[in-house]
């Protein structure tokens, strides 16, 4: 192990600051290390791994697309991706998609949208697209120029044109921020990399109520929180409100890359030939699994699961005396300065535990939505030990 760490260190850019822990295998929502060691996984690939780790289904699929056509471009029609974009449109209030590979692309192609339709509306001046502090949309330059957290803006100014911010839940804040040039709003319903924080229902009336008053879009991030992990297909359907724009990832793929934009019919338009596109976008291997995940998700009684699980993780976390918050199973749970969420993570990984951190010293638990309550009780168990 050491001297694999070392190659590690010698051939790789330093740009992760990786636990020295390297896994082989997995088997649901268990993970196995170089040495055989088992660890119970609640982070599930930061939210990705919607179904677990070498799931049957998944890992059939994938190898029999792969033995019959991994790629040929969106210069032809590729059927799996049209079959998965009918399940999107047919399970939300949007109409159209576009795939690409990531969330940060998603998002990118997100703003780019926005200015192109109004732009087509004869309106182009309107271009800024206000964010809130404590989102997370990515690390291209447009997305995270769109984070509104400045310790990921060192050593990257001078940032994209056209992004403005706003307090996060503060109505008067939001407010200000809104100028003749504002075209759109984008947000996460619950900030994943910010710590979990979940939107406030009045804010987000107030969003709504702004955005039809002013002709502004309204665009949902939904990268962590998309494809179940809340207890919805759609953290949206949470809420009394339809976005103009949605942007998926993560939990998409259920650990293969992809990336998909969803948008109402009359916003979709601006995007004709040649205004943009993805090599890799929607190929037959995303597409495959895409498929595999949204029919596994969309069968009966899984997100009903999801809930259930998550309120019994979240009650869990309660008796041991933690406050978590979030829905479904996307929880954190902050911690009081005396405890620092990272050194926790690391006890517990020391333990056969793993558990993601996020912002505001917060422990993030986002497991496979597959997770038993029997799992829980054995994750729990752990952090009891190490808290």
């Amino acid at each position: 192990m050491k001297a694999f760490l070392e190659e590690s260190q010698k051939y790789l850019i330093g740009n992760y600051a990786r636990f020295p822990v390297s896994f082989v295998k997995g088997e649901g929502v268990y993970l196995y290390d170089t040495e055989g060691k088992r660890y119970i996984d609640m982070l599930a690939g930061i939210a990705v791994n919607t179904l677990g780790h070498s799931d049957p289904q998944l890992a059939e699929a994938l190898c029999r697309q792969a033995s019959t056509l991994i790629h040929t471009s969106n210069l032809f029609h590729i059927q799996p991706q049209i079959e998965v974009a009918k399940i999107l449109v047919e399970n939300s209030c949007l109409d159209k998609v576009f795939f690409c590979n990531s969330g940060a692309e998603a998002n990118e192609t997100a703003i780019k949208l926005v200015r192109k339709y109004f732009y087509d509306k004869g309106q182009p001046e309107k271009f800024e697209i206000i964010t809130f502090t404590g989102g997370f949309h990515g690390r291209t330059i447009g997305s995270l120029t769109a984070t509104a957290q400045p310790k990921y803006h060192e050593g990257f100014k001078p940032l994209l044109q056209g992004i403005r911010y706003a307090e996060f839940n503060n109505t008067n804040s939001l407010k200000k921020a809104i100028t003749e040039n504002t075209a759109a709003v984008m947000f996460e319903f619950i900030q994943g990399e910010g710590g979990v924080n979940p939107i406030n229902q009045d804010f987000l009336n107030e969003i709504k109520k702004i955005a039809d008053e002013k002709g502004l879009l309204i665009v949902v991030d939904e990268v962590q929180t998309g494809i179940g992990r809340t207890g919805k297909l759609f953290a949206y359907q949470h809420y009394s409100i339809c976005p103009d724009i949605v942007t998926l990832a993560k939990g998409l793929g259920g650990g293969v890359p992809v990336g998909a934009v969803l948008a109402k019919e009359e916003i979709a338009k601006s995007f004709t030939p040649g205004t943009h596109g993805s090599t890799f976008g929607g190929n037959y291997l995303a597409m495959t699994a895409s498929k595999v995940v949204l029919s596994r998700v969309l069968q009966k009684g899984f997100l009903e699961s999801v809930s259930r699980r998550g309120k019994y993780l979240m009650e869990k976390l309660e008796k041991i005396g933690l406050k978590p918050r979030g829905k479904g199973l996307m929880v954190g749970v902050p911690l009081p300065p005396e405890q620092n969420a990272t050194e926790i993570a690391k006890k517990a990984l020391e333990n056969g535990l793993i558990v993601g951190t996020a912002g505001g010293n917060t422990l993030r638990f986002v497991p496979p939505l597959i997770i038993t309550q029997k799992q829980i009780d054995e994750a729990v168990e752990i952090l009891t030990e190490v808290v």
